[in-house]
């Protein structure tokens, strides 16, 4: 068989039922072969980065790496800002691009460029994946595809890049097998596990206040079920970060909420007030802790587990730490616990946060604007979307009311780009997670990041996706306004001079989507009853808000975690 027919094969043998591309000379020989010789289902996108966007949301239901083609060229270089949101948000995927015929590479010698489109695109990707190789010698191949799956599954997961000469997709190489997919868990010794769970087990005795930290790691791992059944034995109530807002149902008595530069009041106050905390997958970055790394340790302990060493005691330091995978450690916690673990009473401790959520209630945080609340819009949002298998929300203020106010199911996802924090993500990761799903998914997206990629809306039409487009329309690129707000004194230069917006119901429509727009809180009810009438087909509601409307609360930059706005100013300028 020649490489291309050994790749479709191989794809189709490891369960890869979706691949995701725009169409390019030099990917045309694999496109053949997958559509010849698979039932794989290929997914025409409209740019490239909506392709890997796509695959990306395909792997983060799925759980196998996600698969997206590009050409040479420009077709790789797009590839880069997704490529990037999978390395930093820990997504297990696999890019391909084809590239010139080796012939036609100019190798060492001193020009720019040999063949058409002829780019060095293993250069240019090699800091933002796990691994980016060129196949030179087509016999190398069924070895190098194999090792590329499994890298990007293995540790912490993320990106590997494939370039694939346009030759060598033609090349014969026999009947190589095709290996199984299988990672193994690597484990600590277990002295090293017993040592920390001891450890935790002593001071839990001594806590009154323990709080657990849910960080993205958990779902990166699969981890989510082992997670809950160690929070429910421990009896300890969860705080999360962004990435991590699906780690526990809204409606789980140990559920608390998001903490850290949008979180909830109540939850950094929580933190700020917790005399032990577990972090569980992840990395304690500035937009979690804040600015003031010492004041959110305080003079509690701080039990960190995570599969990167590199991560541990790097801003917030003094941390007892175990680097180990997720599931390993929580399966042995669990089966140990009889050994380690004195059960406590916290239910003090629990009335007292169940009072705070009262007190700094989300809906209030937002004083004095016009027309519709956007933190009550996410809870009616969500409670209307018992349907939906995920929420895929953009980047922008909306993504912070959507974190901060959705009521996430016990079995439902929430797909957000959180490190690289990518406008345009939410629209094609929403396409590739209802491929994935196979179930209808909600899509919340800023006016500013749904026009980034807003022509992937003929990618549902085609494929007549159950996706239901939400788009919170304020007229500006509001986190920028707010910002500016904030530092510039009212300068708002490229937010709302110099911005505008379409109206996007005609824009839904002329693609062939059902749309409606609402401005009012009395029509919410019935946008969205009308939003959700046709659960398998797609519509868009645009949601009209009050272009002022700030996210609230906001740590205060140079304040601690518990000094947040509008109650407390920044001292500084903040750099992120």
């Amino acid at each position: 068989m020649k490489v291309a027919d050994y790749l479709s094969k191989y794809l189709e043998q490891q369960g890869i039922d979706h691949v995701f591309e725009l169409v390019g000379g030099m990917i045309t020989f694999m496109l053949d072969s997958i559509h010849q010789h698979t039932s794989i289902k290929i997914i025409s996108m409209h740019h490239e980065q909506g392709a890997a966007f796509a695959a990306e949301g395909w792997a983060r239901i799925k759980g196998l790496p996600g698969v997206a083609f590009a050409t040479s060229g420009p077709g790789a270089t797009n590839l880069l800002t997704s490529v990037g949101s999978c390395y930093f948000d820990s997504v297990p995927t696999v890019f391909i691009t084809g590239q010139v015929n080796r012939h036609e590479q100019k190798g060492d010698k001193a020009i720019r460029q040999l063949g058409f489109q002829e780019t060095d695109i293993i250069s240019m990707v090699k800091p933002i994946t796990k691994a980016a190789w060129q196949i030179q010698n087509p016999d190398d191949f069924p070895v190098m595809l194999h090792k590329a799956f499994l890298l990007a599954l293995e540790g912490r997961p993320g990106p590997v890049l494939l370039d694939i000469p346009m030759d060598v997709q033609r090349v014969e190489i026999g009947e190589p097998s095709i290996p199984k997919l299988e990672v193994l868990k690597q484990a600590l010794e277990l002295p090293q596990r017993i040592a920390f769970l001891h450890s935790l087990g002593k001071a839990l005795q001594q806590a009154k206040k323990p709080l657990i930290l849910a960080g993205g790691g958990i779902r990166a791992a699969r981890a989510s079920k082992a997670f809950l059944e160690f929070a429910e034995q421990l009896g300890i109530p969860v705080v999360y970060s962004l990435m991590g807002v699906d780690t526990i149902p809204y409606s789980h008595p140990l559920h608390v909420g998001m903490i850290g530069s949008y979180g909830n009041r109540w939850a950094n106050l929580a933190i700020g007030e917790s005399d032990l905390l577990i972090v569980l997958g992840s990395r304690l970055d500035v937009r979690q802790t804040g600015a003031m790394t010492k004041e959110f340790k305080g003079e509690k302990p701080i039990f960190h587990v995570d599969i990167e060493t590199a991560e541990m005691n790097n801003r917030v330091i003094g941390c007892e730490t175990l680097t180990e995978n997720l599931p390993s450690f929580l399966e042995h916690a669990i089966q140990l616990n009889a050994t380690w673990l004195v059960k406590t009473d916290y239910s003090s401790w629990q009335q007292q946060l169940s009072a705070m959520k009262l007190e700094f209630a989300d809906i209030l945080e937002l004083k004095n604007i016009e027309g519709i609340n956007p933190n009550q819009f996410m809870h009616q949002l969500a409670q209307a979307s018992s349907q939906a298998s995920a929420f895929i929300v953009d980047v922008g203020q909306h993504q912070m009311w959507s974190a901060q106010s959705l009521e996430i199911g016990s079995d439902q996802r929430f797909l957000t780009s959180g490190g690289m924090g990518s406008m345009g993500f939410a629209l094609p990761a929403a396409i590739g997670a209802a491929f994935a799903s196979q179930q209808p998914v909600v899509v919340i997206a800023g006016d500013g990041g749904f026009q980034c990629n807003i022509q992937e809306l003929q990618t549902i039409v085609r494929n007549q996706l159950p996706m239901k487009l939400v788009v919170i329309n304020n007229r500006t690129h509001g986190m920028v306004r707010q910002f500016q707000q904030s530092y510039f004194h009212e300068r708002y230069q490229s937010t709302l001079w110099g911005y505008d917006t379409p109206d996007f119901t005609r824009v839904a429509q002329a693609y062939g989507i059902k749309a409606q727009t609402i401005t009012q809180e009395v029509e919410v009810k019935a946008g969205l009853e009308w939003l959700w009438a046709e659960p398998n087909k797609p519509q868009l509601l645009q949601i009209m808000i009050d272009t002022n409307a700030n996210v609230y609360p906001k740590i205060a930059f140079g304040q601690p975690i518990t000094g947040m706005e509008p109650e407390y100013q920044p001292l500084e300028m903040e750099g992120t």
